[in-house]
């Protein structure tokens, strides 16, 4: 007996909602629009369509790109009742997986050069995402994207993460900003930690 759906599956039938996609294009459209929320490896979006069928929210039928072989896969009405149910419930909050901000938490035990090293790839990480941002804001504004009908739900979401990259830039500003007196962190090596560390960034 297949399991119950995942956040996962419903992640799939979300976009199977929309319209129906091959494998394939499901794996280019979970990392395009669904991988900054719920990032999954290609394997697992391959897979998890399969198991929708098993549990009938789901159709599998089977198409062909020239000569090529592929499983189109469509949202049931089923589908949609169980999509709309997991919509309408109350989600859980974001988890996150940074480990750069690790090292950084535990940077007394390194050197001051591996923390400056793990901010200034935080600062070129954040740099690049409001780059990222402001190219898929930009072909919104122009063109609408590939679904102009979701624009007002896409752009939700697209302002949460726009806001996300420079929170995490202005974090930067201010971590290097804190830390530049710095001479060591080590502990044992007598590192200076300036007194006004942990006062509330501007």
């Amino acid at each position: 007996m297949a399991q119950q759906p995942t956040t996962t599956s419903y992640a799939i039938l979300c976009l199977l909602a929309v319209r129906d996609w091959t494998a394939y294009e499901l794996a280019q459209q979970m990392d395009r629009s669904v991988g900054n929320m719920w990032p999954r490896a290609a394997s697992v979006v391959y897979e998890e369509p399969k198991r929708l069928v098993a549990l009938g929210l789901a159709t599998a039928t089977a198409t062909s790109t020239g000569k090529r072989a592929s499983t189109t896969y469509g949202i049931t009405v089923k589908g949609r009742r169980a999509l709309r149910r997991w919509l309408e419930r109350p989600g859980g909050g974001p988890v996150t997986e940074f480990e750069g901000l690790l090292k950084v938490a535990f940077a007394d035990h390194g050197s001051i050069e591996g923390l400056r090293a793990n901010l200034q790839a935080i600062r070129e990480l954040a740099e690049a995402d409001i780059v990222d941002n402001e190219r898929r804001l930009a072909e919104y504004a122009e063109s609408g994207g590939p679904f102009p009908d979701r624009l007002p739900v896409i752009a939700l979401a697209a302002e949460h993460f726009r806001l996300q990259s420079e929170a995490l830039l202005l974090w930067i500003d201010w971590a290097e900003q804190t830390t530049r007196e710095w001479t060591g962190v080590t502990i044992g090596t007598g590192a200076r930690v300036p007194a006004d560390a942990f006062r509330s960034s501007p």
